[in-house]
């Protein structure tokens, strides 16, 4: 009888966290605002031969190597950041290589550790867990911030890879950058991984990416995506950088046209409508500072973002205020099964003129949750 690896028979079937598009959909973390009329435009001149022909990834690479600051050779756009955390994961996680000439066999064919902290983004364990990885996690603390001294006791050899958040999903918080460079200072055999999927959001925080680091950290990589702030979610465009050695290691293992044509024709008018995603990240920082306020009114808990979104404890089952919102026509997360966000939903930030709404409707979801 044909079996998978038992890794892959182990794991729970994953389903896709969109349930309905009926209403306002704030349960996803994506841009209310859309994308760039520039873009639009690049998808309406769109020819036969953009579409007929394979791709060039590394025409996409060139443009955002030069965007950053990079190198091209320390760039790999992949089919969203869940394909670059798959080659990453895939190049450095499995059964422990050994040298021919090492008599000890005591750890032979063990799998490296893949070690991060909840709550955290879901894609982590999930690839762990499937490459079969040895999943270790750490506990953050009742704020729920990324417990740094946790890191530094708990990497050992067999950490193989380290994956952060920055800012995290589905906290909303950030980590300096000097914590995370004691990290990766700490783990110099480890693939780090720093996870800047929200970073055009985040406020003097944690205002310095990563990027600079790269040559002076050669076990570091940062990712990038154009799902949230230039609202491109639909096309599946994420970005891996790193020191050019590594990601080369990468380029092996990934196939040549994992990014469509599509997508790639749009990066060059995305990037270079800068002042659209000014304009979107300031009316997102309006959107949630609406809503921390409107939490901070009623007496709810909640933790301040550097994200496009607001995690806030409900004070009740948080299916039921979920439940209650979509009778408003709006979708929120029940975030409730991440370690540490018991009663939680994440809710985000809608355009300025869906928040008079949002605010309303959360108003009356809270009011009818206390009534009942």
């Amino acid at each position: 009888m044909l079996k998978p690896r038992a890794s892959i028979a182990r794991m729970s079937p994953y389903h896709s966290p969109i349930g309905s598009r009926s209403g306002l959909s704030l349960d996803l973390n994506e841009s209310m605002a859309g994308c760039s009329p520039r873009v639009l435009a690049r998808l309406r001149s769109l020819s036969t031969a953009d579409v007929s022909l394979y791709p060039q990834r590394e025409i996409g690479e060139r443009l955002i190597a030069d965007f950053l600051g990079l190198a091209p050779e320390q760039v790999l756009l992949a089919n969203g950041v869940d394909e670059a955390l798959l080659l990453l994961f895939a190049n450095y996680l499995g059964p422990t290589d050994k040298d021919p000439n090492d008599k000890d066999t005591s750890d032979e064919g063990a799998s490296g550790e893949l070690l991060f902290a909840d709550p955290t983004f879901v894609m982590y364990p999930m690839l762990g867990a499937a490459l079969g990885a040895q999943v270790v996690r750490l506990r953050s603390g009742e704020d729920l911030a990324l417990p740094v001294a946790d890191f530094l006791a708990r990497i050992s050899p067999r950490t193989r890879v380290i994956a952060i958040a920055n800012p995290n999903n589905p906290t909303g918080l950030a980590t300096p950058r000097a914590d995370l460079l004691k990290i990766a200072e700490a783990a110099p055999d480890a693939a780090v991984l720093i996870d800047e999927a929200y970073f055009e959001f985040c406020g003097e925080f944690c205002g310095e990416t990563l990027i600079p680091d790269l040559e002076s950290h050669p076990n570091l990589f940062v990712a990038r995506t154009f799902s949230k702030a230039y609202g491109l979610a639909g096309l599946r465009l994420g970005v891996l950088t790193g020191v050019a050695e590594q990601i080369e290691y990468l380029r092996r293992f990934c196939v040549p046209f994992n990014v469509n044509a599509v997508a790639l024709a749009c990066i060059e008018e995305a990037l270079a409508d800068q002042a659209f995603v000014r304009d979107h990240v300031a009316q997102v920082k309006r959107g949630r500072q609406q809503l921390e306020q409107l939490f901070d009114e009623l007496g709810l808990r909640f933790w301040p973002s550097q994200t496009n979104f607001v995690l806030v404890r409900v004070g009740a089952p948080a299916q039921t205020f979920v439940e209650a919102m979509q009778r408003r026509g709006i979708m929120v997360r029940d975030s409730s099964a991440n370690p540490g966000c018991e009663g939680c939903v994440r809710i985000t930030v809608g355009t300025p003129s869906q928040m008079d709404g949002v605010v309303q409707a959360i108003r009356e979801a809270i009011a009818e949750i206390h009534r009942s």
